[in-house]
């Protein structure tokens, strides 16, 4: 409930200040585990990625943010759960892997904070996608968040998963990072 009611007024306060032009919302399964990775460009880019979503988008947010506890029930009613900045966090990647086991959707930003166009990605996004079995797609956010400018959502077509699926090794996660950053890169705005 809070959290449609949350969506609607982004969807308002985005159509008044940052129009979405959204393309690829055809490449979403309707049911089952999805996994949207995004580049990260600001502290807007959770909403963006998920609002025009029928469904609901899950997302790490940091541990401090649910320290204050009225704040804490809030970001959990949106779907938030906490992770541990600075490391790998086992209980995040366990609840991820969980969340999209029982066939919901989740936001990751591989990049882990907002960056330039080409910096490194973390593993953790592949290592989710391969132990969950969830749809991978590629999301690119394109624009600078001004007043009254638009702001583009590319959902790009599933990522093929299949040549990484035997093995778990350190080698073939940061292939499949380089495999997701790459789609996600490289989709450009429909002529």
């Amino acid at each position: 409930m809070i959290y449609r009611f949350c969506r609607m007024a982004l969807r308002m306060f985005f159509g008044i200040f940052f129009p979405l032009k959204v393309y690829g919302l055809e490449h979403i399964p309707d049911k089952g585990p999805v996994l949207l990775c995004s580049n990260h460009i600001s502290n807007f880019d959770p909403a963006t990625v998920g609002i025009k979503l029928d469904r609901k988008v899950h997302y790490m947010a940091k541990a401090e943010l649910f320290s204050f506890k009225p704040l804490g029930l809030f970001l959990t009613s949106l779907g938030a759960y906490p992770v541990k900045r600075g490391g790998v966090s086992k209980d995040a990647i366990r609840n991820s892997i969980q969340l999209l086991k029982d066939g919901h959707v989740m936001g990751i930003f591989p990049e882990g904070t907002r960056s330039s166009k080409d910096s490194a990605a973390k593993k953790g996004a592949a290592m989710i996608a391969l132990r969950s079995g969830a749809t991978v797609i590629p999301v690119t956010l394109i624009g600078e968040y001004k007043w009254f400018r638009p702001m583009t959502v590319l959902y790009g077509k599933p990522v093929e998963l299949s040549e990484f699926m035997e093995d778990n090794s350190t080698d073939t996660l940061e292939r499949l990072t380089d495999k997701i950053m790459g789609e996600i890169r490289q989709q450009r705005i429909p002529a």
